[in-house]
């Protein structure tokens, strides 16, 4: 999916959830409607995976019946929030009766280093290059996070995905 599918997406879901409904997407969808131009597969929002709310089972239906791959992510059980992450969502627009925010593109970036996949990282790069993200303060708060690594399942590598990080922004001469 790319940006235009993921708006039309939103339109259709928009039709079908109460007036006053808030969405906070992330992943690869959240990134497409930042100007990502790296397609993704699903949309995956901001959500308890294992209780959703009514909004969000809502979602889930619509998305079933559309055949559409939509999936809540628990964000706050596999990162540590950094400090104002809720001020720093991004407004996208308003779809029918649902209100389309970007998570906290550092809590994004965060979590894309914790996983490491290349494409994370690239998704990162992207971040960075477009101004969402300033890589001085990614690493504040990836120290931060480090000093709260007990109480997630942090994967032991994330400095490596750092220092990977690292050089592929020197090497686009934006570190």
């Amino acid at each position: 999916m790319n940006n235009l599918e993921i708006q039309a997406i939103l339109n259709q879901l928009g039709e079908g959830v109460p007036p006053g409904s808030q969405l906070i997407l992330v992943g690869g969808g959240a990134l497409a409607l930042l100007g990502n131009p790296r397609p993704t597969f699903d949309l995956d929002f901001w959500g308890d995976d294992i209780h959703p709310n009514e909004l969000h089972r809502a979602i889930l239906e619509i998305a079933a019946e559309l055949k559409i791959h939509v999936e809540p992510v628990p964000l706050e059980r596999f990162i540590p929030l950094p400090q104002g992450s809720a001020q720093r969502n991004l407004y996208i627009g308003q779809f029918g009766n649902l209100e389309v925010y970007v998570a906290d593109p550092y809590s994004l970036a965060l979590s894309k280093l914790d996983r490491g996949f290349d494409s994370d990282l690239d998704d990162i790069v992207f971040l960075v290059g477009k101004g969402f993200v300033e890589f001085q303060e990614l690493e504040r708060i990836v120290q931060n996070a480090l000093s709260q690594a007990g109480k997630f399942d942090f994967n032991p590598d994330i400095l490596a995905h750092f220092s990977e990080l690292r050089r592929r922004l020197s090497k686009s001469s934006l570190a």
